[in-house]
């Protein structure tokens, strides 16, 4: 089903079948934490191996951030041969620099430094080096993969990007039961190692998945006229933005623990906020999920942009009315305290800060349609602001809300990553405006022409 034929005739409920397998995928990657998490909690010494397994995490997300936005790229700019092979180029390269920054960091005194910074203990230090090393596969194997992703979903075959979560979620499960069961390695190091095989052969099917699909994609030869536009150059301006804004936006999560570590019930509140940030991803998913949705159907002339906004509508609303119908009802309390295990105390904890949190959704669509809206329209720089604008927002409001008004740790972090939200949303929206109301010609190129 090839993308140029959906926008031609394209409606609603076309909409939703190409988001769904998308918001499918988000959902499943969410069940890879808590998976592994409930293995090493297993295993013997739990605490050190589960801090160790999440210092080491938290490096290679970083490490990695500049490829999440890849599948974004590939989607908007993969439409011939030429414009393939060179953002492929760009992706191998971008993947194969990642990695060797990955090993620099694990191989030399610069993880230490950072441990001691952190004030890590020595045992979490070296459990941490070493699950950092376990996954060096994952910047080359993700920016890999998320190339091909792009590839699939801007021909219309989101399922198969669904169908590759499900195969690398399988591929993590054996992986670390068998590590589980049949050898004595440290829960640190198992979950790292079923992360690494996990996303090679989620890559391996990535690649498989689009054999049928490349040879359209390379009959198609570009007009000598936009060739310039394929220059590592202009390619290179066109990602930084979209790179800078995945690391600002991970950026955010060490900067909120910092705040709650100062904090009124500092330890509860750390304890509370991953559970917390799990409900709500659940429902955030269909946000996450839409930006792609939004750059390959807009249309070139952004004929679909009705329509594309009209769903979202809907999704935002319905996304953030599950949420609240959680944390405004007695399932509050059925999901935090016999779901998720929070004692009684913890559960408390956690009940104001999710109700604050329960418009999140919607936002999270809106900002996805929004960078949509300024990917089409090769306006990335103004993503980057955005960003920039949440993450200063948020935290000169957990600093203020800690620091000056005392406020309880989960409910100044959730607060700030609202009021940081809407300040990101209520920046791209007068870029929106200014895309809308330009001649829509203009996002036919990838860059303007010197």
């Amino acid at each position: 089903m090839a993308t140029q034929t959906m926008t031609d005739t394209l409606t609603h409920r076309k909409i939703f079948a190409f988001w769904a397998p998308l918001a499918g995928t988000w959902l499943m990657m969410a069940a890879e934490g808590p998976y592994l998490a409930a293995i090493i909690a297993r295993l013997d010494a739990p605490t050190i191996n589960l801090a160790a397994f999440g210092v080491a995490f938290a490096f290679a997300i970083i490490i990695e951030s500049p490829v999440i936005m890849l599948m974004s790229a590939s989607t908007a700019l993969v439409e011939d041969r030429e414009s393939y092979q060179a953002l492929r180029r760009f992706s191998y390269g971008l993947g194969v620099s990642l990695t060797l920054l990955q090993l620099v960091i694990v191989a030399s005194p610069i993880f230490v430094s950072i441990a001691s910074l952190l004030a890590l203990p020595p045992d979490v230090t070296t459990l941490a080096r070493g699950g950092l090393l376990l996954m060096l596969p994952w910047p080359g194997a993700i920016a890999y993969r998320r190339f091909r992703q792009g590839v699939l979903i801007r021909n219309g075959f989101t399922r198969r990007v669904a169908y590759g979560t499900v195969i690398r979620l399988v591929a993590m499960s054996v992986t670390a039961w068998v590590l589980f069961q049949h050898t004595d390695l440290a829960g640190a190091y198992i979950g790292s190692l079923a992360l690494s095989v996990a996303v090679i052969v989620e890559a391996i099917a990535s690649r498989v998945m689009t054999i049928d699909v490349l040879p359209n994609v390379l009959r198609r030869r570009r007009e000598k006229s936009r060739l310039h536009s394929l220059r590592l150059s202009a390619l290179s301006s066109f990602y930084a933005p979209l790179a800078l804004t995945s690391f600002m936006a991970l950026a955010s999560q060490p900067t909120v623990t910092f705040f709650m570590g100062q904090s009124r019930y500092a330890l509860e509140s750390l304890a509370v906020l991953p559970v917390i940030q799990g409900l709500s991803f659940v429902f955030r998913s269909a946000g996450l999920s839409y930006l792609e949705v939004v750059i390959a159907l807009l249309g070139p002339k952004r004929e679909n942009l009705a329509k594309i906004r009209n769903c979202a509508f809907v999704l935002g609303i319905g996304a953030a009315a599950g949420l609240s119908l959680i944390a405004f009802t007695p399932l509050v309390q059925v999901w935090f305290r016999d779901i998720s295990g929070l004692n009684e105390t913890l559960t408390q904890f956690a009940v104001v800060p999710i109700q604050i949190l329960a418009i999140l959704p919607a936002l999270s669509v809106l900002l996805a349609f929004e960078r949509g809206l300024l990917v089409h329209a090769r306006r990335n720089a103004a993503i980057t602001w955005a960003t920039l604008v949440e993450l200063v927002t948020l935290t000169v409001v957990i600093g203020v809300a800690i620091n000056v008004f005392d406020m309880v740790g989960a409910i100044a972090a959730t607060t700030a990553i609202l009021v940081g939200r809407i300040a990101s949303t209520s920046w791209m929206a007068s870029a929106c405006f200014q895309v809308v109301r330009s001649t829509p010609s203009a996002a036919t190129e990838i860059v303007t022409p010197p």
